[in-house]
């Protein structure tokens, strides 16, 4: 029935994922920094998680966006949007799925994205490089 698919569509939203610097429930987060402001009044992130989302090396996951010569800023505003995405937004329930890591429960998969929000990152990316063919593994 409808109220059954709003009930199972609610259950979706206003929660957090389990991961590594999730807070378990979404709450108001009045200082958050930079581009994670956007969700201070509802989010899954703490004032320091979204502070270190902008850092060039980070502690969030021992990554510098800088790792193969300075990425430009116009690219790496894309980069720190989506963290800020995957830590701070509580609405990411419908494609939150089971990871196997010891370092987290879960993630997001298949998250749509925009087709001009697409085409603007690889406009503002396209002249910049990677040294690592899969950024999740294998760092020293």
């Amino acid at each position: 029935t409808a109220a059954t698919a709003a009930v199972t569509q609610d259950s979706l939203l206003n929660i957090c994922m389990d991961a590594k610097h999730h807070k378990t429930q979404p709450g108001p987060e009045g200082q958050l920094y930079g581009q994670c402001a956007l969700w201070k009044e509802n989010a899954c992130c703490t004032a320091n998680t979204s502070f270190e989302a902008h850092q060039d090396q980070s502690y969030l996951y021992n990554f510098n966006w800088d790792h193969c010569g300075a990425m430009p800023e116009k690219c790496k505003r894309h980069f720190i949007q989506d963290t800020c995405l995957y830590e701070c937004s509580p609405n990411l329930g419908p494609w939150i799925d089971k990871a196997d890591n010891s370092w987290r429960k879960e993630r997001v998969l298949h998250v749509p994205l925009c087709r001009e929000d697409c085409e603007q990152w690889w406009e503002d990316c396209r002249d910049a490089a990677t040294c690592k063919v899969n950024w999740h593994k294998g760092w020293n």
